[in-house]
C-alpha cells in the first residue's frame, strides 16, 4: 500500500485559482489545487475521470479512499453512484492465476492490453461514471483514452496527483511493487514535463474538459468525489 497521502508536491507554486467558499469544485478548465483545502470534486454522471501519477504516487490509494476500490480485486469494482473503477492491478490479479509462474516483465504487456481493453469496454458499454487508473506519462495512452471517451460522448476529466519522486519511490517499496529504476526515471521526466506544461499554459494535455492538479495534502482533505447532473 502506498504511504499516507501527505507530502510536499514536486512543484509548490502559489495557488493559481481561487477556491469557492463552499470548497466544492466542479472542474471545467485547468485547476491547480495544490495546497487548497477542497472538500469535494464534482463531475457529470457520465464523465470519465483519469486519476494519474507516476508509479507509487498514490493512485490506487486515492481510488480506495474515494470509491472503496482495492488493488486486490480481480474484477473492476463499483464505487458510489455506480462508478466503475478500472485499476491496472485488477487486470494483473486476473492474469496472475494463468501466467504468475512466469517473471512479471514477460507478461506485463498482457496486463496492459487487458487494462486498456477494459477501459474501452467500460467507456463504450457503461452507463454511469468511469474512473481510470493511469500514469498519464505516455502521450499515446492519453490520446487513445481521450479518443474513446469522445467516440462515446463522454466528458473526459483528469486528476493529476503530483508528488515528489522520492515519495513515489517510497510508495513502491511500501506496496512491494517496485518499478525498474530506468523506467521510473523516464516516468518522472515525462511527468515533470506534463505538469510544467499544464500549469504554465493552462491547456489540457488531451481533449479533456478539465484537469485538476492536486498534491497529497489536498487529497487528504477531499471528502468525496461525486457524480451529479
Amino acid at each position: 500500500m502506498s504511504p499516507p497521502l501527505d507530502a510536499i508536491p514536486i512543484f509548490s507554486p502559489e495557488p493559481r485559482l481561487p477556491v469557492s467558499a463552499a470548497r466544492v469544485i466542479t472542474p471545467d478548465a485547468v485547476h491547480d489545487l495544490r495546497g487548497h483545502p477542497v472538500d469535494e470534486l464534482r463531475y457529470p454522471t457520465t464523465a470519465a475521470v483519469i486519476f494519474a501519477g507516476v508509479p507509487g504516487a498514490g493512485k490506487s490509494t486515492a481510488l480506495r479512499l474515494f470509491f472503496g476500490a482495492t488493488a486486490e480485486a480481480e474484477a473492476p469494482p463499483r464505487g458510489p453512484e455506480g462508478a466503475i473503477v478500472l485499476d491496472s492491478h485488477h487486470a494483473r490479479n486476473r492474469w496472475r492465476r494463468r501466467l504468475g509462474w512466469l517473471p512479471y516483465p514477460l507478461w506485463r504487456p498482457v496486463v496492459h492490453i487487458a487494462h486498456y481493453a477494459g477501459i474501452r469496454t467500460a467507456l463504450r458499454d457503461g452507463t454511469g461514471p468511469v474512473v481510470i487508473h493511469d500514469c498519464a506519462t505516455f502521450g499515446w495512452a492519453r490520446r487513445m483514452i481521450a479518443r474513446w471517451a469522445g467516440d462515446n460522448h463522454r466528458e473526459l476529466h483528469v486528476v493529476l496527483l503530483d508528488v515528489p519522486a522520492t515519495v513515489a519511490r517510497d510508495g513502491q517499496y511500501a506496496r512491494g511493487r517496485r518499478v525498474n529504476g530506468v523506467s521510473f526515471r523516464l516516468h518522472v521526466r515525462r511527468w515533470q514535463r506534463l505538469i510544467r506544461s499544464v500549469a504554465a499554459t493552462k491547456q489540457t494535455p488531451v481533449r479533456s474538459s478539465s484537469v485538476v492538479i492536486v498534491d497529497r495534502s489536498t487529497v487528504n482533505r477531499i471528502r468525496r468525489v461525486a457524480f451529479e447532473g
